[in-house]
């Protein structure tokens, strides 16, 4: 059975690294540090290595849960599900980050496929930015993800991602959330250059009081990244007074 996140809250440092070095160093400096949660591992690493192997030299280095991002999985036919997600069990992957934008069928078929294969399914539907939506000039419905969340709720889904930018919809999201799934837990993304920051888009979800940061390069890009991680870890308990 997958991993699972420990801990009420906590980050998840995103591997969208080019260079293997370069993730090893983040891995080796942020794994044992406190409020480490697990990882998210992108394309970048998967294009290069394979999903197997890159899976393989990420468990050399730690024992933490390991998401895959397939940027982003799900906006495909539902009967891709299986397949998918079949490969992804047999690399050892712990949780799926999953846009099933393509309709209540792919919501179905792959949130159901992760969950049949014991892999923990993280829904979303939403990125940070601001054309996404029809009322910012973008091609989705502004309740798009409204939609998304409660198929996955149907499907047994308990793990969502939502975009930190915007604390009116990480409100209402992570409220509904709270009122429709038993134990929850809430992964926010989309810090720093995207908009987000840890205080307002953690006090804004505290309706789930299992909250988690996807963090990019805040942290690979710093040059002491478990330090990083530890002040960012700092700010998320900060919140805890505000909730």
């Amino acid at each position: 059975m997958a991993k699972m996140l420990k801990g009420e809250m906590g980050i998840v440092p995103a591997l969208d690294i080019d260079s293997h070095d370069q993730l090893e160093q983040v891995v080796r400096e942020t794994s044992n540090r406190e409020g480490v949660a697990g990882y998210k591992l992108g394309l970048t690493s998967v294009m290069r290595f394979g999903l197997k192997e890159s899976m393989r030299r990420l468990r050399d280095l730690t024992g933490l849960p390991i998401l895959y991002d397939h940027q982003k999985a799900g906006p495909d036919m539902p009967d891709m599900a299986t397949k998918y997600t079949a490969m992804c069990k047999d690399a050892d992957v712990d949780g799926l980050i999953l846009f099933p934008v393509a309709g209540p069928t792919a919501v179905d078929g792959f949130v159901g496929a992760a969950i049949r294969a014991g892999i923990v399914p993280v829904v979303g539907g939403e990125i940070p930015v601001p054309d996404y939506g029809v009322s910012g000039g973008g091609y989705m419905l502004d309740d798009a993800l409204d939609r998304i969340l409660a198929r996955a709720v149907t499907n047994k889904a308990n793990h969502f991602v939502l975009p930190a930018h915007d604390v009116i919809k990480i409100k209402r999201w992570s409220e509904w959330i709270a009122a429709n799934v038993q134990s929850p837990v809430v992964l926010l993304t989309g810090f720093g250059a995207l908009g987000g920051s840890i205080e307002t888009s953690f006090a804004a979800a505290a309706a789930c009081p299992r909250r988690f940061a996807i963090v990019g390069r805040l942290i690979t890009g710093a040059k002491a990244p478990g330090d990083a991680a530890a002040r960012m870890f700092e700010q998320m308990q900060a919140t805890k007074a505000l909730a």
